[in-house]
């Protein structure tokens, strides 16, 4: 018989009391407090909250604490008992808790405890305490407060319920906040003090919700649970995230890099890339790409050559020349107000100053009537339609935390913050079917920023949604394609380096997942992503300009990892600690150059032409006025625009094999 596995401790914390009640006094003074360890464990993927008591129970009438506002300690007796309630959520609270100290003068009375595998069913072999219960039977945790905080669990089984857990040294926050790795908590429509538990298989971001197989290992749970909070969060710090999901406890031997690969291979499926066996590869030798090409960067568009470059009827003139000099400088940020209304496609650039003047008081009366379709919905209503609720938690939920060290963001009650939350719930209502996704709010926030009014940013996000749609949408299939061209286009500009991330099961190129998803949001400062979005946004020099900033990057990193041989796990770290570090000036000009390079490839595979829009070109398309980025006109493509494959008649002309 196989020897069971030693189950994976994910939250541990000592000190948790009971109290038990004069109904449930069997011989137990009612004063008498049992203090016990309670723990999260993972045993063999299912997720288990533990309580197991000490072998000593305390007495409360010789207990002392100290004063959350006091130095002196006080007796337990002399605490008041009618301490204001706090019904805020304990994501927000900042440590609100009653710090208490067990001092000398603490005595125990000694009580058997045996510390067997128990359940709500408490056994024989252990104290009637003790209990341990699956995540999946949580139905609810309602949050209360008596100068401490205590969580009452609800399961399903209403028959079953342990009793009430007090944290009179604190940690309930840090066991939320563990639960919340392995289920949803929302708050209740009718309590705001309680949350309910949504468990793994109903808490899917709707963008992963069938993507991912119950039978993986960490990382897969660790995605299915909350993938948007995983890669914004968690890849945040992707060397924790990497290394929680799949090393396991440090007693436990590390899964071999070639086993983590396979495993990420199923987190996102179709980026297999079976390069010879597979049809519609077109396979080639190694490509001569020549020198790359010095560019240099220039100043950014003032406001005075802003209104310069417009007609006495407020028409913008040279639209092509205009594009170029935002591309290769930026945008004074004076203009950006202005000019990103026209980059994302919300003002036409042959429009007038009049035009637009009733485009926007329409788009006004369109807003606001989406607006208030939301708003005027009561909480019965609300109580009834789960959908909408989920979307107002999870944004609240983000708002709370978006761009929270941006002046414009910052501070309690902040009205930036206010308009964030009714952009994003009135975008579910202009798009209900996708609605809210994590991470919209990353792409939202800057655009508000610049605009500083409600209804022009609200447009304006919609445009760029347009484009990052398929980034949200259930099955993936943005992201899949740029990944897919991503790879395509490093293994045509390095191969040398494309080959050592392969043998380093790196190959999928996933430390990448996130600059793709939020368009290096969490990558540059605040300033930079304001200048490299609207350089983007140009649509110049080629289409997925973005794929050549990720290159870009790769090939200035690409020496140290060669050269130190860095592993998957030192691969992902390198990566990760690069946010917040890169100059992006740097960057747009090697990209720029990168481009220039591929461009003049006189035997360039037709499958790079396709992703980086120079077929299009070649068919007599003006290079200078490929699009705004901006929704996709009506021209047909076979390109891949945006980072989305367009139906073509050919289902592969993406793809592309080399050999060395």
């Amino acid at each position: 018989m196989a020897a069971e596995s030693v189950p994976k401790v994910i939250y541990e914390h000592d000190g948790v009391f009971i109290h038990p009640s004069s109904d449930e006094d069997d011989g137990l003074e009612q004063d008498l407090l049992v203090s016990g360890s309670l723990r999260i464990l993972d045993k063999d993927a299912e997720m288990v909250v533990e309580y197991r008591p000490l072998e000593d129970s305390v007495d409360p009438s010789n207990m002392l604490f100290a004063g959350k506002d006091s130095s002196s300690v006080v007796e337990w007796a002399q605490c008041p008992g009618d301490r204001t309630q706090s019904h805020q959520l304990l994501e927000t609270q900042q440590s609100c808790e009653t710090e208490w100290d067990m001092v000398n003068a603490v005595s125990f009375r000694k009580r058997p405890c045996t510390n067997g595998e128990g359940s709500l069913n408490h056994g024989h072999e252990r104290s009637r305490w003790g209990f341990s219960f699956s995540v999946g039977d949580l139905r609810s945790i309602t949050v209360r407060d008596e100068g401490w905080t205590f969580l009452v669990l609800q399961l399903k089984e209403t028959s079953t319920c342990p009793p009430p857990l007090h944290f009179h040294q604190g940690g309930s926050t840090e066991f939320l906040d563990s639960l919340r790795r392995f289920a949803l908590l929302t708050e209740s429509p009718d309590d705001e003090t309680c949350l309910l538990v949504s468990t793994p298989n109903k808490a899917l971001s709707q963008s992963f919700e069938n993507l991912l197989d119950d039978n993986n290992f960490g990382l897969v749970h660790k995605f299915k649970r909350d993938p948007y909070v995983t890669t914004l969060g968690g890849f945040s710090k992707v060397t924790n995230y990497i290394f929680d999901a799949l090393r396991g406890t440090e007693e436990q031997e590390q899964r071999p890099p070639e086993e983590v690969a396979d495993l990420l291979g199923e987190v996102i499926p179709g980026l297999e890339f079976n390069q010879q066996e597979e049809p519609g590869f077109e396979v080639i030798t190694r490509v001569d790409l020549g020198a790359r090409p010095q560019v240099s960067r220039k100043e950014p568009v003032s406001a005075e050559d802003w209104t310069n470059r417009q007609d006495s009827e407020g028409r913008v003139t040279n639209v092509p020349q205009l594009k170029h000099a935002i591309f290769k400088g930026g945008l004074c940020h004076a203009v950006r107000k202005e000019a990103w209304k026209f980059l994302l496609g919300y003002f036409e650039w042959s429009s007038t100053l009049e035009e637009r003047k009733t485009l926007q008081r329409d788009k006004t009366d369109e807003y606001f009537r989406m607006k208030l379709q939301w708003k005027s919905v009561s909480e019965e209503q609300e109580r009834r339609n789960s959908r909408l609720r989920d979307y107002r938690s999870l944004i609240e939920k983000d708002v709370n935390r978006t761009d929270r060290t941006n002046r414009f963001y910052e501070g309690i009650d902040n009205p930036g913050l206010v308009l964030l939350h009714d952009i994003l719930m009135t975008y579910c209502m202009y798009d209900f079917d996708l609605g809210y996704v994590q991470g919209m709010s990353d792409l939202l926030s800057p655009i508000l920023y610049v605009m500083e009014n409600e209804v022009d940013a609200f447009w304006c996000f919609v445009s760029f949604m347009d484009q990052m749609h398929q980034n949200f949408e259930e099955q993936m299939q943005g992201m899949k394609t740029q990944l897919i061209q991503l790879s395509t286009l490093l293994r045509l500009l390095d191969l040398a380096f494309w080959n050592y991330l392969e043998s380093q099961d790196s190959g999928y190129l996933y430390f990448c997942f996130r600059w793709l998803l939020i368009r290096f949001k969490r990558e540059l400062s605040f300033q930079d992503v304001l200048r490299l979005w609207e350089v983007m946004w140009t649509g110049l020099p080629c289409q997925n300009f973005h794929l050549l900033v990720c290159c870009a990057i790769l090939d200035s990193e690409k020496q140290k990892i060669m050269e130190e041989n860095y592993g998957f796990n030192e691969i992902l770290k390198h990566i990760n600690e690069l946010s917040m570090k890169l100059d992006i000036e740097e960057i747009l000009q090697k990209s720029e150059g990168i481009c220039l390079q591929v461009r003049n490839c006189k035997d360039l595979p037709r499958s790079v032409s396709n992703i980086l829009g120079f077929d299009s070109e070649l068919r007599g398309s003006d290079p200078t006025d490929c699009g705004s980025a901006a929704a996709p006109g009506p021209v047909q493509r076979d390109a891949c625009s945006n980072g989305h494959l367009r139906e073509t008649s050919s289902q592969h002309s993406c793809k592309v094999a080399f050999i060395s």
